[in-house]
């Protein structure tokens, strides 16, 4: 497979060869057929690419404020190399695909293989596409045509949001490919249309399909223009497809519109507004949302979960539909939108003529490769690799944020053998694995675990897959690493425990360990050496400044992510376990109580455990917190004596012979020490965390859980 990528960087936009996506349930493999540039959105995307950084932070002030704060909790090293790390992954370009359906996942019911499909895929020559975001092309359209229907939709967005009536005077500012898409759909629906754009050749097409015209290069003035279309009255309704950073567009609308009347913002621009422009004739503003309702809507996209026509009647993908029968009746002509085709290979190209000619429109890619070349399932990265006998070997299960930052390069600097980099899409897995080193790419994990080559498994995926996956590679007979949680539920979690345990039933199996960092940093190590030296119970206090994440986020979903205690809050418990060096005996819980207008979420919440020993201790696991205050710090209590811990950064002793302070350049989470050591414990046939270990703090942090939402 190949696909278009944007380096965000450097600011290249080249080709990426990768093995192709695996089809899942509720999704589609799409063998590409034609796809559409979209001239306004991704120019914007390689401009910003080829920016400098001081460019770039100044487009994006939010971002700087965020950077400042990450800067004075986790200190400047460690902010430096995360915005490296984010600026370093490639961004894919395009979402306006049409092609022939090559594969359907389980669940999906409504196409077959053979149908020709449009999606909001990128430019590559295999996409998989959620069902919903799919419709089917009619015959009477060719792929050129259909290539542009995503980006009709969303100019049909912003035309529903404005409830136009035959008969109904309305301008469209900014005649570009999305201009003038909505200046033809709004002469559909019997709308006289006024086009304004500073660009003659632009409204030369306006003309052409019906609008009358308004160029303030010329000196003419858009609100003039407008009253004098409206004859006198004002327009009914505005429509900006501008992309601009002035305020100027809006505040024409206004200043052209009619009492009560309606604009909608479907392009970008700047957003200074004069109050009394909208005050005195009650304007509507509304800002559109791409193709429609559903989108950014995980249930609605990734789920399938379609909305009821009777009540939601213009969907995502019922747009796209609508769009498709107006090109099918001829309604909608795209045809004269088009200003350059490309063979796909020749994408790069595409691109630097997008930089170079800005009154340019539809630029379409042609994919002509046959079909077998499309559906490789594993790519080389760095062969002819050779690897130690009897020393670890890995295999990596997914390539997300955390396992790019900072996993992979923790087992790297570890002296790991990287041999297989397994992701879903494939594409991410080329990006790292190149970076990292391993020698191939694939987006067939079972592959993986049967290659003989491979001893050692690395799981980092979403957190309903892990149990399930821990199970097959250790039937397989690999070692595993696996992120946090090792299950989300008790039912998975016995099924792990049962599987490892056969595993060792004829002697020693392979080793199972769960990515807590945490108790293998450099402080924490020092904390447990002093608390060694007292004999009495321990108390601990541990507070987690976690931080909002809404409740949409798929890590808040119970049956995807297992909420953030399953997810997040284990490893304090065992951070806990740990220091404590004592079995868990009892468990408590709670959970802030129910209240209107905030989300029901079990991420502000106290646990406190009971161990052994007669030690206890308390987790403050809290999401509403301010930023600006430290996200994790750790304090115990123990013969006179405390030890405080603020992010890894700082450690304090009070009353604590010979010891005063420990202070980090940069934080410290123990990622390193724990691939290392896990890596040692391979090698020498020795758990790095007991097993015992491993199951209690699982199976206390789905207890926990439980509780919480018993309450």
């Amino acid at each position: 497979m190949k696909q278009v990528l944007q380096d965000m960087a450097r600011g290249g936009t080249y080709l990426a060869e990768a093995p192709g996506p695996a089809v899942i349930p509720g999704t589609l493999l799409v063998h590409t057929s034609a796809s559409l540039i979209s001239a306004g959105t991704e120019r914007m995307l390689v401009d910003f690419g080829r920016a400098s950084y001081w460019e770039k932070a100044r487009q994006q002030p939010e971002k700087v404020r965020m950077v400042l704060e990450k800067v004075r909790t986790d200190g400047l090293l460690t902010t430096v190399e995360a915005v490296q790390s984010k600026l370093a992954q490639p961004l894919p370009l395009g979402y306006c695909n049409v092609g022939v359906v090559a594969e359907v996942g389980a669940g999906v019911d409504c196409f077959r293989v053979g149908d020709r499909v449009v999606s909001n895929g990128p430019h590559a020559d295999v996409v998989r596409v959620g069902r919903n975001l799919c419709a089917r092309v009619p015959d009477e359209v060719d792929d050129e045509s259909a290539a542009f229907v995503v980006l009709a939709s969303i100019g049909l967005q912003g035309i529903r949001l404005a409830q136009p009536t035959l008969g109904e005077a309305f301008v469209v500012t900014g005649a570009g490919l999305i201009g003038l898409l909505t200046v033809q759909l709004l002469r559909a629906q019997g709308c006289r249309v006024l086009a304004i754009d500073f660009d003659e050749t632009k409204l030369d097409l306006a003309r052409h399909f019906g609008a009358v015209t308004c160029n303030p290069a010329k000196g003419e003035d858009p609100v003039a223009a407008g009253m004098a279309f409206s004859r006198g009255h004002g327009v009914d309704g505005v429509i900006i497809t501008a992309s601009t950073q002035s305020s100027d567009p809006v505040a024409q609308a206004a200043r052209m519109s009619r009492k009560r009347g309606r604009i909608v913002l479907v392009g970008v621009t700047g957003l200074e507004l004069n109050r009394s422009d909208f005050y005195v004739k009650e304007l509507s503003f509304q800002v559109s949302c791409s193709y429609g309702p559903g989108r950014y809507d995980p249930a609605y996209e990734e789920q399938g979960q379609d909305y009821p026509l009777g009540f939601v009647r213009w969907t995502e993908r019922r747009n796209f539909e609508a769009v498709l029968d107006l090109l099918a009746t001829g309604q909608l002509d795209v045809k004269p939108l088009i200003t350059y085709r490309y063979p796909f290979e020749d994408a790069p190209a595409a691109y630097q003529q997008l930089t170079q000619d800005k009154s340019g429109l539809g630029i379409i890619l042609g994919y002509a490769s046959p079909a077998a070349q499309r559906g490789v399932r594993r790519v080389p990265l760095h062969a002819g690799r050779e690897y130690k006998a009897g020393s670890p070997v890995l295999g990596f299960v997914g390539a997300g944020n955390y396992a790019s930052r900072m996993l992979i390069p923790a087992f790297k600097r570890a002296g790991a053998q990287l041999h297989s980099i397994v992701t879903s899409g494939g594409v991410s897995g080329v990006i790292h694995g190149s970076k990292a080193g391993f020698a191939e790419a694939t987006t067939d994990v079972q592959d993986m675990l049967a290659d003989p080559a491979i001893n050692t498994a690395v799981i980092v995926t979403r957190h309903d897959s892990h149990a399930q996956l821990v199970v097959q590679a250790l039937k397989a007979g690999k070692h595993v690493f696996v992120e946090k949680p090792l299950a989300l539920h008790l039912e998975e979690l016995g099924e792990v425990q049962l599987a490892y345990e056969e595993s060792h039933r004829a002697g020693p199996g392979p080793l199972l360990m769960v990515g807590f960092n945490r108790r293998f940093a450099p402080q924490v190590r020092q904390m447990k050496a002093l608390l060694e030296t007292v004999q009495e119970p321990k108390s601990f206090l541990m507070t987690m400044n976690a931080g909002a994440i809404p409740a949409s986020h798929w890590t808040q979903d119970l049956t995807v992510g297992g909420g953030r205690i399953i997810g997040e809050a284990c490893h304090f418990i065992d951070l806990m376990r740990f220091l404590a060096g004592s079995p868990i005996v009892s468990v408590q819980a709670l959970r802030m109580g129910d209240a209107p207008g905030i989300e029901v979420v079990e991420d502000k919440a106290s646990i406190t455990l009971g161990f052994a020993d007669g030690s206890f201790g308390t987790i403050m696991y809290l999401a509403n917190g301010a930023a600006s205050f430290p996200k994790e710090r750790v304090e115990v209590f123990a013969a006179g004596r405390v030890l405080q811990l603020d992010n890894f950064r700082k450690l304090r002793g009070y009353g604590w012979p010979g010891f005063r302070k420990l202070d980090l350049w940069r934080q410290d989470k123990g990622q390193g020490a724990c691939a290392a050591a896990f890596l040692d414990g391979v090698q020498h046939g020795v758990q790095a965390i007991p097993s015992d270990e491993i199951f209690e703090v699982a199976r206390v942090t789905i207890e926990t859980a439980q509780l919480l939402r018993r309450q």
